[in-house]
């Protein structure tokens, strides 16, 4: 029988999962934009014909070069437009789900007449934020957008604020705080992995569903870099073996190529971002298949992956200079191996060996080319379940890897949060001359 504390520790787990797995329908951080225009639109009854936006800095990094689903155009103006001319303001991260070619005709139209402007918010304490305010005609509202994709913090009409988040009831996630993780372990879940029932968490297969309707659309398609799609042609010329390898790449960059290209297919998140949920997801759905495993054992993998991503990122900044996708597919390793062994010890040398391959993979904003770090993190995650298999691993005496796959993790977080952040304003600086 479960102890109230094991009930207790599982029920959070859960709900820490399910606050940081959502389907999420293009770019997240164009679309935590296009939220906060939406939200400020529906506070104005005539119609939308000016848009003045200003966002963080590394909202900005991951906003300039990524196509907004449905539009074929990149960039956050196109996503505030069409947030505000069309966006669902109750479907959060699947604000634009609804959005026809004549809306992206009317935003097009917008842009074209210099009534959509983005710039930065400077000064800037938060990480992740936006501040939109929509006009229609003399009237205006307000909405700002801080701390987290989804998070309002503050609605204005006029002058008048008529939500703040100082002054509201208690927020969703502080009923289900991701402080939980930081009296976890990677012991404390996998131990609940294999022993949580299967009804608990039959929800996670969605991220299967949906991210694997993604990597089919990829590779269908010219979307994106079409990593996928071009490796999975030369396979079929004969210039790549068709193997298990071969597949965990070709299937998750695909998914990414789908996402990142524009595609009008909702990705399945993790952490906030689409990318994440994918790498998070496609690898270890390629080798349940290989395995025949069955649904329990795929969530159960599944849970696993997407649980370890969240923890490790929870460490992190939310948007930093490191290319989280990284960490997304040291979830995926976990997941792999426990499908491959079951064994604890295989999945913390396949962890620890990712991080003394992957810990210098920069994030220069969200654009076509996340797909081929996609695809690096997902060959990498596999590379490391194979020498785990053949008790082989980075070692503690090399570079950032610590003897304990927990005090390794450490180390990289403690990389991104303070190192790493002179190379994150850099990177905004190059990125910003490039705009100019």
């Amino acid at each position: 029988m479960l102890s109230p504390e094991k009930q207790s520790l599982w029920k959070k787990l859960i709900c820490a999962v399910q606050e940081e797995v959502k389907p999420a329908l293009g770019c997240t951080e164009p679309v935590s934009l296009a939220l906060a225009c939406a939200t400020a639109a529906a506070q104005l009854d005539g119609r939308v014909d000016r848009i003045d936006a200003w966002v963080s800095p590394n909202l900005m990094k991951n906003g300039m070069g990524v196509t907004v689903p449905g539009t074929g155009m990149t960039g956050l103006p196109v996503a505030a437009a069409l947030g505000a001319i069309a966006g669902d303001a109750s479907a959060g991260l699947e604000v634009l789900n609804n959005v026809t070619a004549q809306d992206v005709a009317r935003a097009r139209q917008m842009l074209e007449n210099g009534a959509v402007r983005v710039m930065l918010e400077i000064p800037c304490d938060e990480i992740l934020s936006s501040r939109a305010k929509v006009y229609a005609g003399d009237a205006w509202a307000s909405v700002t957008i801080a701390g987290g994709h989804t998070c309002i913090t503050r609605i204005e009409k006029q002058g008048e604020v008529l939500f703040a988040l100082d002054d509201a009831a208690p927020a969703e996630e502080e009923a289900c705080p991701l402080a939980v993780l930081e009296q976890t372990s990677l012991q404390d879940i996998f131990s609940f992995i294999n022993q949580v029932p299967f009804e608990d968490i039959r929800f996670i297969l969605d991220a299967a569903h949906l991210n694997d309707a993604l990597s089919r659309e990829g590779l269908s398609g010219q979307w994106g870099l079409h990593i996928g799609a071009t490796l999975d042609r030369q396979c079929q010329r004969g210039l790549m073996t068709r193997d298990l390898s071969s597949d965990i790449v070709i299937r998750t960059s695909a998914a990414s190529d789908a996402r990142m290209g524009g595609a009008t297919l909702p990705a399945m998140s993790n952490s906030g971002s689409g990318n994440q949920g994918i790498a998070a997801t496609l690898p270890v759905v390629v080798v349940a298949e290989h395995f025949n495993a069955s649904e329990e054992k795929l969530a159960r993998a599944l849970m696993l992956s997407h649980l370890c991503a969240i923890y490790i990122h929870f460490q992190l900044p939310r948007l930093s200079a490191l290319c989280a996708v990284t960490t997304a597919s040291m979830g995926a390793a976990a997941g792999m191996a426990w499908l491959v062994d079951g064994r604890y010890e295989t999945l913390a040398m396949a962890i620890g060996s990712m991080i003394g391959d992957l810990s210098g993979m920069i994030c220069d904003g969200a654009s076509n080319s996340c797909a081929m770090k996609v695809s690096t993190s997902a060959s990498s995650a596999w590379k490391a379940v194979l020498m785990a298999l053949d008790d082989t691993a980075v070692t503690g005496n090399e570079g950032i890897v610590a003897h304990d796959v927990e005090q390794s993790i450490a180390n990289l977080c403690a990389l991104a949060r303070q190192a790493m952040q002179q190379t994150d304003l850099q990177i905004i600086e190059i990125m910003a001359k490039k705009a100019s």
